[in-house]
């Protein structure tokens, strides 16, 4: 396999742990009506300090996992694009009689643009974060992923 796509894959791998974390910290059925800034940024805020308290981190781990959520952050908005409803894209696609293939491989593309230029930056900012915790946390880290069918930092 390519080292850029072990990249990605990689990358979406932190995204998606990542931004599970920080989503699943306070959803109380705002989804219907999406997320402002300024939700984002206080679900941000407690998911790092929720974290932060979990794993006893020090201050400068802990600015390393908020540098991290920040990354992760704008990772999910240049993913997201500048479309209002990714949805709405999707029906796009079904609008007609047949499926128009030719956008949905510019979608693909633009998606796969972004990934592979946030996906080095999310990596390193997890690699930062998970690098600077002591043994016991990364065993703590380890164990709540080897558990996350039953909810991530306690919560499911």
């Amino acid at each position: 396999m390519k080292t850029w796509i072990k990249r990605s894959l990689i990358g979406l791998a932190a995204a998606t742990v990542v931004l599970g974390g920080l989503t699943a910290c306070g959803a109380r059925g705002d989804h219907a009506r999406g997320w402002s800034d300024e939700k984002i940024t206080e679900m941000r805020g407690k998911a790092v300090d929720k974290i932060s308290s979990k794993l006893d981190l020090n201050a400068e781990q802990k600015t390393k996992l908020g540098a991290l959520a920040d990354e992760m952050i704008a990772s999910r908005k240049a993913f997201r694009g500048e479309s209002a409803s990714p949805r709405a894209d999707m029906a796009s696609l079904i609008a007609g009689d047949k499926f128009d293939r030719s956008k949905a491989q510019q979608m693909l593309e633009q998606k796969t643009t972004v990934l592979q230029g946030q996906g080095p930056k999310v990596v390193a900012a997890f690699g930062d974060f998970y690098d600077s915790l002591n043994p016991e946390q990364q065993k703590q880290v380890r164990e709540k992923l080897e558990r996350r069918g039953h909810g991530w930092w306690g919560r499911g």
